[in-house]
């Protein structure tokens, strides 16, 4: 059986010690791809370390995380973007919204994520989406940049049944991870009014482990509890939703090589 992961930021330094081990157990666990999520200019040099020790398996995305957009987000968006002219990523992200940490810069949070969705459009990449606390106004902006050809994820989904909806009418994924192993995730109550065909893996390693390992650094190697999980919601067999999230995946990822 094989998974893909849609988001792990494998190149974190919480994975410094070992990573070599747990790139082993996410073999081990039949991870056939982990796509990494860029955070800002600094995590640059380390993804792509992880892409070219690990070939085929860690592949990279380019973006600037909402959390790490400042007032210099200007001048990191130039180098990101030289970036893209210079190589191929899978997608655009982790772009987007957050008013969960600080709410100081969220006006340049919107731009920033208006402008990186130009790329996107500009390059027909999909687009990674965080929204934590900001979903309405997530989709919002998606909504008024959406063209019929606008594709992506929707990364970390909690929302609620209506803003599933909305998302989902736009041909855009939710992301689904640890949280609905969580006893008061509410994904329970939304999940199976969605089709599979609308559903992606993810961990967000090192973030939001799974339960039993909710508390502890997280692994795209727990990737089959979360399939396990939606499946027990849809009363599908976890083979069921690896493949089906599979196809998911390899349909939105610009596939770069390895």
């Amino acid at each position: 059986m094989n998974y893909i992961e849609t988001h792990a930021h494998i190149y974190s330094t919480k994975f410094d010690s070992d990573r070599d081990q747990v790139i082993q157990d996410i073999r081990n666990a039949g991870i056939e791809r982990v796509y990494m999520p860029n955070v800002d200019v600094a995590t640059i040099e380390a993804m792509l370390a992880c892409e070219e020790r690990y070939p085929g398996l860690c592949i990279p995305m380019m973006g600037l995380h909402p959390c790490d957009v400042k007032d210099d987000y200007p001048e990191q968006l130039a180098i990101m973007e030289d970036w893209l002219n210079k190589r191929p990523f899978a997608a655009i992200g982790e772009i987007g919204l957050d008013l969960y940490w600080d709410k100081t810069f969220f006006e340049q949070q919107k731009e920033a994520l208006r402008i990186q969705i130009n790329w996107a459009k500009e390059r027909e990449l999909p687009i990674v989406l965080h929204c934590r606390d900001s979903i309405d106004e997530t989709i919002a902006i998606v909504q008024d940049a959406y063209d019929g050809k606008l594709k992506g994820v929707f990364h970390c989904f909690t929302g609620t049944l209506d803003q599933a909806r909305q998302i989902t009418e736009m041909g855009f994924l939710l992301g689904i991870g640890g949280v609905v192993t969580f006893k008061n995730g509410g994904l329970d109550r939304i999940l199976p009014e969605i089709s599979l065909d609308h559903l992606v893996l993810e961990t967000d390693a090192p973030y939001l482990a799974p339960v039993p390992n909710r508390g502890k650094r997280n692994s795209p190697a727990y990737l089959p509890i979360i399939a396990e999980k939606i499946g027990d919601l849809l009363h599908l067999s976890k083979e069921e939703v690896a493949l089906k999230t599979k196809q998911n995946a390899l349909n939105l990822f610009r596939e770069i090589g390895s």
